[in-house]
């Protein structure tokens, strides 16, 4: 349990303070929904759909290789490789998405604001410069700094972002002959969006410099190859991952066909990208495990009971995702308040959809340590690309006749796809004794006590037979996973004492 408990630990400092930055990201949701039409919140959408693409490109899978080579090299001649190769290619990466941005903007059809693809250029520049420091903090066990950089930069960018959309305006209206008054533009909300976000990751570089500048200019170039041909295929698997995860909101708007009163493309990406928001709690969950668990899993890759451990993490995780699913589905008129564009709510048939394929995605990541501990990055690669094909073939026949109904299902494939093959592909190569049918009785279970809310409010529209049943249903469910996983509960500090009893 002791391996258990140490990778909670690093979850709670790292993983949740992830999750409390992007929570208060979270927050903007109500504030942007309501400051902006499903329009431009569709644009903004697309704009940061595109980024995230761009960021695998420009960190080409080197934190994974920085983690994986540090166990076997000496640590500051990995980081100061891999450091410099990020520069220079960031700066290779960046002049080239500045030089192409006109016919860029036009693709991604913000062809009147080209300078929006300059902002996000610099974005994910910074973006890139700041991946290896950001790892660094985690590899030396500085969860404070890492905390504090994470949350100060949200900070920062809900500040600046209200700035620049609620008084801002009222600013230069009161004084138009001002600075602010002569360079305040109108209808530029999206770009104010990628200006707060800018000053957010440079005040985030400037946290990191002591970290970024630590790096010696020493270029190894056997250990460079080497890395390479470890971290390459990562970026097959990263851009594969992306096209699943966020470029349906681009095949969405590139390939829906309005039908009568079916609005437009960017309404339609403002309504799927708002009510994918919903799906955060899942997100979060998973983004934390993978903040605690990639460093702890190499470190624990040489101890003996190294497959039991990760059996045992992959149990526990599950539980976690499926209390998620239900603390979200059972309470789903509360979280869809945070949508305050009323108009957006015809989406949520989609929610329930895309949490269970979160909770897939989480699964995988999970099951992925086999290929990164056997430096068999290229079979990700390969289960990533199998997802992506499936992701593109089903948008691409049911998006003109679904709309974002179709980029829900094909996400809930495509990560049940590469969930099962990675597992089955994972389980020839290094065997871990994953307890599948009891997983898989958990996530059926959790999914058959949300249908049997739905049907009961349904049945009795009434508020407190809703929440009521909600809350029953919620406690049922827990007390239900405590009892069958007693034994385990009670091994844990604080809950094991309550549960031994």
């Amino acid at each position: 349990m002791s391996g258990i408990k140490k990778l909670a630990g690093q979850t709670i400092w790292y993983g949740v303070s992830s999750i409390a930055a992007r929570f208060i990201n979270y927050l903007l949701t109500p504030y942007l929904t309501y400051k902006f039409t499903t329009g431009e919140y569709g644009q903004m959408s697309v704009l940061y759909a595109f980024i995230p693409l761009m960021n695998i490109i420009f960190t080409y899978g080197m934190e994974t290789g920085f983690f994986r080579f540090s166990q076997s090299s000496d640590k500051e001649k990995v980081y100061s490789t891999t450091s410099l190769s990020l520069i220079y290619s960031t700066v290779i990466l960046t002049l080239l998405l500045i030089a192409f941005n006109r016919p860029l903007s036009h693709l991604l059809e913000f062809g009147n604001h080209p300078e929006y693809l300059v902002l996000a250029a610099a974005i994910i520049a910074l973006d890139a410069l700041t991946t290896i420091p950001f790892a660094k903090l985690r590899q030396d066990g500085r969860p404070v700094k890492f905390a504090f950089a994470k949350i100060l930069g949200i900070v920062v960018n809900i500040s600046a972002t209200i700035f620049f959309l609620s008084i801002g305006p009222d600013l230069a209206k009161t004084h138009p002959n001002n600075i602010l008054g002569h360079l305040y533009k109108e209808n530029w909300a999206v770009g104010y969006i990628l200006l707060a976000n800018l000053i957010q990751n440079f005040i985030v570089f400037l946290v990191l410099s002591k970290e970024f500048w630590g790096f010696r200019f020493r270029f190894d170039r056997a250990l460079w190859r080497a890395m390479m041909v470890y971290s390459l295929p990562l970026i097959i698997a990263g851009l594969g991952g992306m096209i699943n995860e966020t470029a349906d909101r681009i095949m969405l708007l590139k390939w829906w066909k309005p039908a009568a009163g079916g609005g437009d493309a960017e309404a339609q990406v403002g309504i799927y990208s708002a009510c994918y928001k919903l799906a955060i709690l899942i997100s979060l969950g998973v983004q934390a495990f993978r903040m605690g668990a990639e460093p702890f899993f190499f470190k624990q890759s040489t101890t003996e009971n190294a497959p039991r451990t990760y059996a045992r993490v992959m149990k526990f995780f599950v539980i976690t995702l499926c209390l998620m699913f239900l603390f979200v589905m059972l309470y789903l008129d509360i979280w869809k308040e945070f949508i305050r564009n009323k108009e957006m709510w015809v989406g949520l048939k989609v929610v329930p959809i895309l949490l269970l394929a979160n909770m897939f995605l989480g699964i995988y990541y999970n099951l992925s340590i086999w290929y990164k501990l056997g430096n068999k990055t290229i079979a990700g690669a390969y289960i990533t690309l199998i997802g992506a094909a499936v992701t593109l073939l089903i948008n691409y026949i049911f998006i003109p006749h679904y709309s974002y109904v179709a980029c829900a299902w094909a996400t809930f494939a495509c990560y049940g796809i590469m969930m099962v093959v990675s597992y089955i592909w994972g389980q020839k190569n290094y065997r871990i004794p994953y307890a599948k049918n009891k997983l898989m009785a958990y996530m059926v279970i959790a999914v058959l006590f949300y249908v049997s809310h739905y049907y009961i409010k349904a049945q009795f529209p009434v508020t407190w037979v809703n929440y009521g049943a909600a809350t029953l249903l919620f406690l049922l469910y827990l007390l239900f996973i405590l009892r069958i996983e007693k034994k385990e509960f009670a091994q844990m500090p604080v809950i094991g004492r309550w549960v031994s009893r």
